[in-house]
């Protein structure tokens, strides 16, 4: 019992640890957060930098760091520029009187001459490092001037010069470094340059405690070690190391003493981030080794021993700086892992909104084809009843409204002579204008002038009929857009949701094929995989100029053939213009099934125009498009419209559109575009590439073959060519090919173009079998040249003919297999 106690008290134990840990992480995430808000919104931190940077020396007695901050605070912080000008002041008091005085008059002489000049300033950014320039000049010479007893000196000039200068390149470093340090303003990226200069300001401000010191240990020291320590960390040795000679210099300059610092913080940035994939304990090592080496330069033990007791507090330091610290700082250097969370954080989110935009956008797509496909049958009635008394109305003006018994029909026996109408118009519509006996007899009864009520409904019927075709056209029209939106819906809802797709990370499937190949002793540069789903693998790769030798066709493909077990393709390939450079390769996975055609085409009369159009092109979803269109007539006018039909039916396969809808479209189109009587046919067979299975669309086109082997089958479908209807429903008719088979397609210039035949199926199903050739364009060529022999050489009609054979797709090159590379390790 107790074992059964201890068995379930120990994972609830365990909960609640993990349960405590995480709250403390929230809570320190919040607290950091909240520190980090008060210490920016609230200005305290620009007192602190201006603090350090008041006390801040160059070469002993310069003080280039002062007006620059301030000036940049005054434009880019306005509103917290005082807490910087306290800051500066209390910093330089601890200096001196003199220095304090001379942050004052340098600021306050800023401030006039900014104002005076801000009306014909245009750019305030670009002036304020020359006018920064300007005005530490002249406040530094009357210093001089002042303290040097009315006598300026050539070395008072120079030192003046250097700290113009310092002046004007500290105000452009600190106009990048001070967005960072607002909120709502925060940049995401980080140029290379910025980061200097960043780097350049923490350096200046460490600058600052030169001179303080706890038990003999230099606070500069710890501080600047620390700061190598966590870019190192963060970003590696290429920072690491920039950061220890940048902050090395900065101090070497303030104090020539401390020259040799530049060497041990360049040295342990350098370590620490080669070792930083040892973590904070890794990066501080590199810390210490550093010390030990360059410290040994140092003339006493007791000299070696004060810098590693300052290396020991840096360390110190770095183990309890906040990890979100450390994160956060991450996410503005390129090339650290953060940075690319945040970047691909970034980029989903764009790519979320804009899915969000298309599928909205499709939403709208499918709100008008409802609205365009919404009539109630409640509302149909109502309205076939209102266009009844209509006409009702229209006869009885005419016969009614002057007769002696109007009240007696219409007011007294209403409905009967409500209903007597309402037959005698169904009788005159379904009998081409006569009367069954019966209704004749009570209609003489009914009323005193029926044939003139006769001829009135025979008059008015012509024009209802009318206006009932026209609403039926418009209800066509109405539900032909109806299902174009639907369509573009549904393709646009596709899109959205192949955006919203994210690539797989697939390093580790990209590092197992780079060794695989390396292995083989085939050199590759880089492997990129953009999907690996079977039948739609997408690999990119860049490798060594092969010198047009095919190095990716004849070996790369085939070995990653074996790798993924399936036949991989090379789909693109761009080679290199020059010996050293790279040729980027695309692979793909190769279709189960290719296509191969052959086209005979023949001018009515042997001419150079036909009214016969065909295309043959193979979509991006894995499928074969074969048309035939046939234009009414001959000569250019047939071409045209059967070469429109062929353009629009393309460019709507091509976006994806089922080709039911797209062949209801090009129809809409082709009714709605003339009133000319010109009709074209289509003959539209598509063939998917990874089962062989061919749907066919037959819209007034003659009748196709399959040949398997002796066999011949027949494919037709009976609907009316194109353009004639605007409501058209297409009839689809499906068929399994297998490898080898045949299919021939032909307008009807070839079908009906034998001379003296009876029975044109069975002529060419004859002819069909009775072929020895399994090559499609001789097929073409040979049927062709046996329907114009029938006819003695003449071509009375546009003649076109397409045959397609299905066949296995067969590499062109084996599949090497790769030993090293085991079934186990088989990429999945």
């Amino acid at each position: 019992m107790a074992k059964m106690e201890r068995s379930l008290v120990e994972p609830l134990n365990e909960v609640n640890v993990a349960q405590t840990k995480v709250q403390l992480a929230e809570w320190g995430k919040w607290f950091w957060l909240k520190l980090g808000n008060v210490l920016i919104q609230r200005g305290l931190v620009f007192i602190l930098i201006g603090f350090l940077l008041g006390r801040a020396l160059i070469l002993s007695h310069l003080t280039p760091f002062v007006l620059p901050f301030f000036a940049s605070m005054y434009m880019l912080r306005r509103d917290k520029s005082p807490f910087a000008l306290i800051g500066l002041l209390a910093g330089s008091l601890t200096i001196s009187f003199t220095n304090m005085v001379y942050v004052f008059i340098s600021t306050t002489l800023f401030l006039i001459i900014f104002k005076i000049t801000e009306s014909w300033r245009k750019d305030h950014l670009r002036s304020l490092p020359f006018l920064v320039f300007f005005v530490t000049t002249g406040t530094k010479l009357s210093f001089a001037y002042i303290e040097s007893s009315r006598q300026l000196t050539l070395y008072d000039g120079m030192m003046t010069g250097v700290e113009a200068s310092l002046s004007f390149i500290l105000t452009l470093i600190f106009l990048q470094c001070l967005p960072l340090f607002t909120p709502t303003k925060r940049k995401k990226i980080l140029k290379t340059e910025e980061i200097v200069c960043v780097i350049i300001m923490l350096a200046s401000v460490l600058t600052g405690t030169i001179g303080w010191s706890i038990y003999d240990l230099s606070i500069e020291h710890i501080l600047s070690r620390y700061l190598v320590l966590v870019f190192a960390f963060i970003a590696g040795a290429t920072l690491g190391s920039t950061v220890g000679v940048v902050t090395g210099l900065i101090f070497s300059l303030a104090n020539v003493s401390s020259f040799y610092q530049m060497s041990l913080l360049a040295f342990a940035g350098l370590l620490g981030g080669l070792l930083k994939e040892g973590n904070k304990l890794g990066a501080a090592s590199g810390l210490f080794i550093a010390t030990l080496l360059i410290g040994m330069y140092g003339e006493m033990d007791g000299v070696l021993t004060q810098t590693l007791y300052e290396s020991a507090l840096a360390v110190v330091l770095f183990f309890l700086t906040p990890k979100l610290f450390m994160e956060t700082v991450a996410k503005y250097i390129p090339g650290t892992q953060e940075y690319a969370l945040e970047q691909q954080q970034y980029m989903r989110k764009i790519r979320d909104v804009t899915a969000q935009r298309v599928s909205q956008f499709s939403n709208v797509f499918q709100a008008l084809s409802k609205s365009f496909s919404q009539y109630d049958h409640d509302q149909r009635e109502e309205q076939e009843e209102r266009e009844f008394d209509f006409f009702l109305s229209n006869v009885t003006e005419k016969t009614c409204q002057t007769c002696f018994r109007k009240e007696q029909c219409w007011v007294k026996n209403f409905n009967t002579t409500y209903d007597l109408m309402r037959e005698i118009m169904y009788e005159i519509d379904e009998g081409k204008g006569t009367l069954s006996h019966r209704t004749q007899r009570e209609l003489d009864k009914h009323c005193t002038r029926s044939k003139k009520v006769i001829k009135a409904i025979e008059q008015e019927i012509t024009y209802f009929k009318a206006n009932q075709k026209l609403k039926k056209q418009v209800q066509e029209s109405r539900k032909l857009v109806a299902e174009q939106l639907l369509g573009v819906s549904i393709v646009m809802e596709d899109f959205a949701k192949e955006i919203q797709k994210e690539r797989e990370n697939m390093q580790r499937q990209e590092e197992m094929i780079f060794e695989a190949l390396e292995d083989f002793g085939v050199q590759v540069e880089q492997v990129d995989i953009y999907s690996l789903e079977q039948g739609n693998v997408d690999i990119d790769m860049m490798i060594p100029y092969c010198q047009g030798h095919g190095e990716g066709e004849k070996l790369i493909a085939p070995m990653l053939s074996d790798i993924l077990g399936e036949t991989i393709i090379v789909h693109k390939e761009e080679c290199a213009s020059f010996p050293n450079g790279f040729c980027h390769v695309t692979f793909r996975s190769a279709k189960k099934f290719v296509v191969e055609t052959g086209v005979a085409h023949a001018a009515k009369g042997g001419g150079l125009v036909s009214g016969d159009s065909y295309s043959m092109i193979e979509l991006d979803v894995g499928k074969f498009a074969i048309a035939i269109s046939d234009g009414m007539g001959n000569g250019e006018r047939a071409h045209h419209e059967s070469n429109e039909t062929l353009r629009l039916l393309q460019y709507i396969l091509k976006s994806g559109i089922d080709e039911k809808l797209a062949i209801k479209s090009v129809n809409s189109i082709l009714s709605l575009r003339t009133t000319d009587e010109v009709f074209s046919t289509l003959d539209l067979a598509m063939i998917d590439l990874q089962d062989a299975k061919v749907n066919f669309l037959k819209v007034g086109s003659t009748p196709s073959f399959i040949k398997r082997g002796d066999k011949v089958m027949k494919v037709e479908a009976g609907n009316l060519p194109m353009g004639i209807l605007q409501d058209m429903e297409v009839d689809t008719v499906s068929e399994q090919l297998k490898s080898g088979d045949l299919l021939i397609m032909m307008s009807d210039g070839i079908f009906e173009g034998p001379k003296h035949v009876e029975n044109y199926e069975l002529w060419m199903r004859r002819k069909i079998r009775e072929l020895e050739t399994n090559n499609p364009q001789e097929i073409a060529d040979l049927i062709m040249e046996e329907v114009i022999r029938t006819k003695e050489g003449d071509i009375d009609d546009d003649m076109t003919i397409v045959v397609a054979q299905v066949k296995h797709n067969i590499p062109k090159w084996a599949t090497i297999p790769l030993t090293a590379f085991s079934k186990k390790k088989r990429i999945s």
